[in-house]
């Protein structure tokens, strides 16, 4: 009998191992990225505190009103740029970067380079 490889259950695996080593603290917090196949969610996410400073994804009035498909790297930049803003304004420049075991490609990466392109430094 063939076994289905589950993608979900490795992708966890991927950001256990990686999350070993990841860690955000109130002076450098977590760039959490998530993605499913319609929308993009990233948070910024001080570990230290357990707090969620941050948060965008392509399901916000400002990035959905800019683009017409939610699942794409257009969207992805959006809401990079939507996540550097808000964390300006609150004061955080420098993040460190959470792919949360998804592959540095495609939407993760057009989300990594808006926020960097927005004022971040990760």
């Amino acid at each position: 009998m063939i076994k289905k490889i589950n993608k979900n259950e490795n992708r966890l695996q991927r950001h256990k191992r990686v999350r070993k080593k990841v860690t955000g603290t109130a002076a450098r917090p977590r760039l959490c990225v998530f993605r499913s196949s319609k929308n993009i969610y990233a948070q910024i996410i001080d570990d230290t505190n357990r707090v969620t400073i941050v948060s965008a994804s392509s399901l916000d009035a400002d990035v959905k009103g800019a683009v017409n498909y939610a699942g794409n790297k257009e969207a992805a930049k959006k809401v990079g740029e939507a996540v550097a803003k808000k964390a300006i304004e609150k004061g955080i420049t420098d993040v460190v970067f959470d792919r949360g075991g998804y592959i540095y490609h495609g939407r993760v990466q057009e989300l990594a380079e808006g926020a960097r392109e927005a004022g971040l430094k990760f």
